[in-house]
């Protein structure tokens, strides 16, 4: 038996172990041979099944930390995700790897770490919010619109819901992974810094020129070259595959990184983020997307309305100034030109088409209520119902597509939780007192404006990785008031009385 001081050799092996690996984090001669052999283990294995199998097993070994670390580590995980959802298109025209499902995989690892740490904690505070609630009210129509009777695909259905569904799920991982201001912050940051690069990417295209790869995408269907070879020159699209997302991305973030220069912080951050959104809104008129040229002075108009500042109507009638004089001037610029056009939308003929189109399929809305369900229109109605008239129906709307698919009830529903969304968020900005925390609101709340606008002539919130970005916006305004001091005094008063 052992007694008093006297450890047993096993014990004396894991301490020693123990400060090997985590003290001295295998900085000494255990580190060196264990490297060294798992180094040499390795090379073997390559040599002995070939370049494919040792690719898959380097695979493995560099994808199981990630996967154990997102399923734990929520900030990490979602960080992961956001970066696959930026480069998810970029990479699908150099491989035919199913990249796109693991973003489903992340965000179902995620969940089923959450699920694990609620067997201990059993604390769903963070889901306890109408803007929780609403999002489970939504993602539940879409579930139970399979026993729609004027469905005409259940294959649509599925294609949809899925993605629709589970990519919600990153709202209520956000929440949970917000523990703290400074985790929101970092991400909101992280967002920022995709985003820069984003733009760095299309400027690249547009002063360098696109890859060969990327040549031979849009060359390989002349209908996607007609889509991007417009007004005589090309539209730039960057990471993603149309130019629409780009650009509304660039026009949301740039205003984002604006309003975001006006909080206390050091000036090289000031002078950073300022130069950042210049470089947006520059890309964004490479991108020919009229909606994001309209978005931009739209979002000022917000953000002055929003603050009431007398510098800030200044500056804004300035800008709108300016802006209007630019838009009267004559100019052969093709990108001016451009952008020239989006604020004269009598004599552009898409638009009107786009209205002949709305009139055309009110009575399929006003008869049936909860529409035909997800999936009837766009890209799985022509894969799956090529010969309805819905599948070939150009709805170039998110309104107008939930209105057809979900029906006026469904389209009821998803406004309803957008004015719960913005609300709230207006609640919380005029009541937390924490400079930063009031900047970052009024960051997000802009950026959500533009793109519920952005709604009406495009399919903005739906694309990735807007979607993403935004379901982290709609948890920042969940989560951010909780961290301010005076919020909280406010809220203890209302619940004491």
């Amino acid at each position: 038996m052992l007694s008093g001081n006297i450890t047993s050799p096993i014990e004396h092996i894991k301490t020693w172990l123990s400060h090997q690996i985590f003290s001295q984090k295998l900085n000494n001669p255990l580190g060196y041979i264990l490297l060294t052999t798992l180094g040499l283990a390795m090379g073997a294995l390559v040599a002995l099944l070939g370049f494919k199998g040792g690719a898959v097993l380097i695979g493995i070994v560099v994808i199981l930390p990630v996967v154990v670390a997102s399923m734990f580590y929520h900030q990490f995980g979602i960080a992961f995700t956001l970066i696959i959802a930026f480069l998810v298109q970029v990479l699908g025209k150099y491989t035919n790897a199913p990249i796109g499902t693991s973003l489903d995989g992340m965000l179902i690892l995620m969940i089923f770490g959450i699920l694990v740490g609620q067997i201990i904690k059993k604390d769903w505070s963070f889901a306890k919010d109408p803007i929780s609630t609403l999002i489970l009210i939504w993602i539940y129509y879409n579930i139970f619109q399979v026993l729609n009777p004027a469905m005409q695909s259940k294959m649509a259905w599925l294609y949809t819901v899925r993605s629709l569904a589970i990519l919600n799920l990153l709202y209520f991982i956000a929440c949970y992974a917000f523990s703290n201001f400074k985790k929101i912050q970092w991400m909101l940051n992280f967002m920022i810094g995709l985003a820069f690069f984003t733009a760095l990417y299309g400027i690249k295209q547009e002063k360098i020129g696109f890859s060969e790869t990327e040549r031979a995408w849009i060359y390989s269907d002349p209908e996607r070259f007609q889509l991007f070879f417009q007004w005589g020159r090309m539209r730039i699209f960057s990471l993603f595959n149309d130019a629409m997302t780009f650009g509304i991305m660039m026009a949301y973030m740039g205003v984002y990184c604006f309003i975001y220069a006006t909080a206390p912080i050091k000036k090289h951050w000031r002078a950073a983020l300022l130069f950042m959104s210049v470089v947006m809104f520059w890309a964004s008129a490479y991108s020919g997307t009229r909606t994001c040229y309209v978005l931009i002075p739209i979002g000022f108009v917000f953000y002055a309305a929003m603050t009431l500042s007398k510098q800030v109507m200044i500056g804004a009638g300035i800008f709108i100034v300016l802006g209007a004089g630019v838009m009267m001037k004559s100019t052969s610029n093709p990108v001016l030109f451009r952008i020239q056009s989006s604020f004269k939308p009598s004599e552009d003929a898409s638009v009107q088409i786009r209205y002949y189109n709305q009139k055309r399929i009110r009575p399929y809305i006003y008869n049936y209520p909860i529409g035909h369900g997800p999936g009837s229109t766009g890209l799985w109605a022509r894969r799956f119902t090529p010969e309805t008239f819905l599948a070939n129906f150009a709805h170039d709307s998110y309104y107008v597509r939930l209105a057809v698919e979900e029906g006026w009830i469904g389209l009821l529903l998803y406004m309803s939780f957008f004015f719960v969304l913005m609300q709230r968020g207006l609640y919380f900005y005029l009541r937390v007192r924490d400079p930063m925390i009031k900047n970052q609101y009024l960051c997000v709340l802009t950026a959500l404006f533009m793109l519920a606008v952005s709604n009406y002539p495009q399919e903005s919130i739906v694309q990735l990785p807007t979607s993403l970005v935004s379901y982290i916006f709609f948890a920042a305004i969940v989560k951010m008031k909780d961290y301010d001091s005076h919020f909280q005094e406010i809220n203890k008063s209302i619940v004491a009385a």
